[in-house]
């Protein structure tokens, strides 16, 4: 039998509004293609229209008003365009993001150097991303496809330098922030193999970026360096 009383409400298919700041956590879906890296095996998803492998990555908000919605971004890992040096350009956008969303989970001053600060940031497979909670700002992407609506996408990973960080990690209230360049184009509703521990990581505080004393030296990491911390 099933018991359908404790099912939830369902969507009215409202998105998240433009320029909301709410901290989220990112699960990657896999797509059956071997990255690198030994726990990446089958991590990678093939691109359809191109020789590009992504990161198929599903982000659920984890507190506040739109708590349990969820949108979905891909990452381009390899492949695809190469700038001069024959470097995707896609995995170096895919890179800057994805090391901020470290810094954003853990509190780390994107400026700081350390030995200390740098060991956290060394990845054994992109696996290890996998379940990484951190504050975003969420905007919402027009439709080129008259078949398909709008839809939420990550407009950037917030930093701990930045004060919505701050008031997001403490708890408070902050206002969208909407982007000129994700402003919708027609009218749109107000609202719509072990993986490190980041869900159970006790979270930074709000009083401001970490700043780790520097070690003497930065071993080849066993795992994650927050797995440890």
């Amino acid at each position: 039998m099933y018991d359908m009383n404790d099912a939830e409400p369902q969507r009215t298919g409202e998105l998240i509004p433009d320029g909301t700041f709410a901290k989220v956590a990112m699960t990657i879906r896999k797509g059956g293609v071997d990255g690198e890296a030994e726990i990446d095996k089958g991590l990678l998803k093939a691109s359809a229209t191109s020789d590009a492998l992504m990161l198929d990555c599903e982000f659920t908000v984890t507190e506040g008003p739109h708590v349990r919605r969820k949108f979905w971004q891909m990452f381009t890992v390899q492949g695809g365009k190469v700038d001069e040096n024959g470097v995707s350009i896609g995995w170096k956008i895919s890179k800057a993001s994805l090391r901020a969303m470290i810094d954003s989970a853990l509190g780390l001053d994107p400026e700081d150097m350390s030995e200390a600060a740098k060991a956290k940031r060394m990845l054994r497979g992109l696996a290890d991303l996998d379940g990484i909670a951190f504050v975003a700002k969420i905007k919402v992407e027009p439709s080129t496809n008259p078949s398909y609506g709008d839809s939420n996408r990550l407009d950037r990973v917030v930093l701990p330098t930045e004060p919505e960080w701050k008031k997001v990690t403490a708890g408070e209230a902050v206002p969208p922030s909407p982007s000129r360049r994700a402003a919708p184009a027609k009218q749109a509703s107000a609202v719509q193999p072990a993986a490190p521990a980041w869900a159970n990581s006790a979270p930074a505080t709000a009083s401001g970026p970490s700043t780790p004393a520097p070690s003497q030296s930065t071993p080849k990491p066993a795992g994650p360096a927050w797995l440890n911390s």
